[in-house]
């Protein structure tokens, strides 16, 4: 019974440990959340590059982009209005993966929103929000260039 019973311990620490699987070894996650459709949004920080991948736990991703670190830059908010708001943006030719992470200080019902804007060719083609659950956001103070 024992043995069952450390084999289950094992299995489910293998799995949960992918399932909230972090950045490739030297790099640092700076977002990561999952969507309601069980996708996962991530930004990785390898010092000198940036990536952004998007796609189904356990699947191959999506999309990913990797790109130098000086192509990518940030929105930081700047102290001024009620929503404070971070985002990073991760062009890719005509198209824009902007992760963003926005918190509205006076609202009392506190809600993180959260996501990726996708644009294309300067228009709006898709926002994928967070489900609000297990967020990891470290925009804030990133040293990128700004967004201009």
């Amino acid at each position: 019974m024992k043995l069952i019973t450390t084999t289950l311990s094992i299995v489910i620490a293998l799995f949960s440990s992918s399932i909230y699987a972090k950045c490739q070894a030297g790099s640092e996650t700076i977002f990561s959340c999952m969507t309601a459709k069980g996708k996962k949004i991530e930004v990785c920080d390898a010092e000198k590059t940036i990536s952004y991948s998007f796609g189904k736990l356990h699947d191959k991703p999506e999309i990913v982009v990797n790109i130098p670190r000086n192509q990518a830059s940030t929105y930081q908010w700047n102290g001024v209005g009620g929503h404070i708001s971070y985002s990073v943006n991760i062009p890719n030719g005509n198209t824009v993966y902007s992760v963003f992470w926005i918190f509205d200080r006076f609202s009392e019902d506190d809600e993180i929103k959260a996501g990726v804007n996708v644009e294309t060719n300067k228009k709006s083609v898709a926002i994928v929000k967070c489900s609000g659950k297990n967020i990891e956001q470290n925009i804030e103070g990133i040293n990128l260039k700004p967004t201009e």
